[in-house]
């Protein structure tokens, strides 16, 4: 045999022999454990490399946020007389801003602790994208008081720290209690997320290398994912979202009471927090619809954001409108029946100079939803629940202003009557906190698991066929 032939033969028996053994490992691989894997392949894809749409989205999100940046420097440079707010209106689209993103947040907590604690199996895929939502729309949300403060470099008055003098800081002012329950809710929520994030931050560490491993290894703390870690994570898991509940809720009270214990015509009823939180969950319901959507189209997981989801969350979102329908027409009612001379004045004035966004908010938050939620079909549309989601926050960013202005426009005196428009700082900033948390959620979506594995994997494991006398029967609902 020549020397050619001698190295064809050894490298035809080396290539059999690595084909033999690969053909092994695939077969050595169960069912369960090729499905566990292809999870694993398909709820990690965010993570990977990112592509050139990617960097344009995150460079257009960055200009904008500059843009705002730049709008809050000539305001701190100029001083407030660059905003659109004047003598009777001095919120304006500042608070506007601070009550809807704080709305927003209760997105994790309200749908993502009670569906935890209702075990309601179709929850897991979005639990991760709404608590996330959660703890990114509370930050941008407490970015405005500091920016609506005027005097920004006296921003530790704001901080509640004890003073036996009771000079500063002033705790009969809203701004300072507003920090308070932003404080608390960051850091809840903080804790709720991270909570989540550490099976799947494990996961990532062993498929990783370099700097992301080393960073994910720090991040996960040792997780291992024994039976007593998952012991204590199930407990604690459900500690924390039986805890946030109240918090949330007494987050947006808190803002409720900014309006609510003034005697600002409008503003001065028992029924502004429950109110207020009422239209937080419907608007937090709505953003989540809107991530899961742009989730499900971006990293193509139409696997597990399936219509059962788009479907049940309709069904939560007709219950809240109908419920924030029911608390706006108690108002109206209320002010109607009573005719109250400022009271009505105030209403009037709201339903004749803003009429357009009367009717822009009665149609996004009330009709449109209740209306065309109430059929499984539309339910189930992704488009149709796309611009269902965006109408309402759109009509809940109105309502927002609907609530501060017009009241504030005509207070109780007739002769300091006036009118507001915002300016273009107030607008660019606003669409700066926008684009602001756009950007994290996209830089979060770049570094961590945007849906939960271990949530989903669990799921899986926990699917199979009960024998029951002579019939099989899944232990878990299939989905429809």
């Amino acid at each position: 045999m020549s020397e050619k032939q001698f190295h064809e033969s050894n490298e035809l028996k080396v290539s059999g022999e690595f084909n033999e053994t690969h053909r092994t490992q695939r077969t050595l691989q169960t069912p369960k454990t090729l499905q566990t894997n292809k999870i694993n392949d398909d709820l990690l894809s965010s993570l990977r490399p990112p592509t050139l749409r990617w960097y344009l989205l995150a460079l257009l999100l960055g200009a904008v946020v500059a843009w705002g940046l730049a709008a809050f420097t000539w305001q701190l440079t100029h001083g407030m007389y660059v905003t659109g707010k004047n003598r009777p209106v001095m919120w304006g689209f500042y608070i506007t801003g601070f009550v809807f993103w704080v709305g927003l947040s209760h997105s994790g907590t309200m749908v993502s602790s009670i569906l935890r604690l209702s075990m309601a199996n179709w929850r897991r895929p979005i639990l991760r994208a709404a608590e996330a939502m959660t703890v990114f729309c509370i930050t941008v949300a407490g970015m405005f008081p500091l920016i609506h403060l005027g005097r920004n470099w006296t921003f530790f008055y704001m901080i509640p720290y004890p003073n036996q003098r009771g000079l500063w800081p002033n705790f009969r002012s809203a701004l300072l209690w507003d920090m308070t329950a932003i404080t608390v809710y960051i850091i809840g929520s903080s804790l709720f997320l991270y909570l989540g994030l550490l099976p799947d931050l494990a996961v990532a560490r062993e498929r990783s290398s370099g700097w992301r491993r080393k960073m994910y290894a720090f991040l996960a703390m040792g997780w291992r994912g024994t039976a007593h870690e998952w012991s204590v994570y199930h407990r604690a898991s459900t500690l924390m979202a039986a805890l946030i509940i109240p918090v949330a809720v007494s987050v947006h009270s808190i803002v409720a009471w900014d309006f609510a214990v003034t005697v600002v015509p409008g503003w001065h009823s028992t029924i502004f927090p429950p109110y207020f939180v009422i239209g937080a969950i419907l608007s937090g319901v709505a953003a989540v619809i809107t991530l899961m959507i742009v989730i499900r189209k971006a990293f193509h997981l139409e696997e597990y954001l399936t219509p059962l989801h788009f479907d049940n969350m309709g069904k939560l979102l007709l219950v809240i409108s109908l419920l924030w329908t029911y608390a706006y027409f108690v108002e109206v009612q209320t002010t109607w029946y009573a005719h109250e001379p400022i009271e009505w004045e105030v209403f009037s004035f709201m339903s004749g100079t803003y009429t357009t966004q009367l009717l822009i908010m009665l149609l996004s938050n009330s009709l449109l939803p209740i209306v065309c939620l109430c059929f499984r079909r539309l339910r189930r549309s992704i488009g149709v629940m796309l611009v269902l989601s965006l109408l309402v926050n759109v009509g809940m960013f109105i309502e927002r202003f609907l609530i501060i202005v017009p009241s504030l426009s005509h207070k109780n005196m007739p002769f300091v009557w006036g009118s507001y428009s915002p300016s273009w700082v107030e607008i660019s900033v606003n669409l700066a906190a926008l684009a602001g948390f756009v950007l994290l959620f996209t830089l979060f979506a770049k570094f961590f698991p945007i849906v939960a594995v271990s949530d989903v994997r669990e799921l899986e494991a926990r699917r199979g066929r009960v024998t029951m006398g002579r019939a099989g029967v899944p232990s878990i609902a299939e989905e429809d």
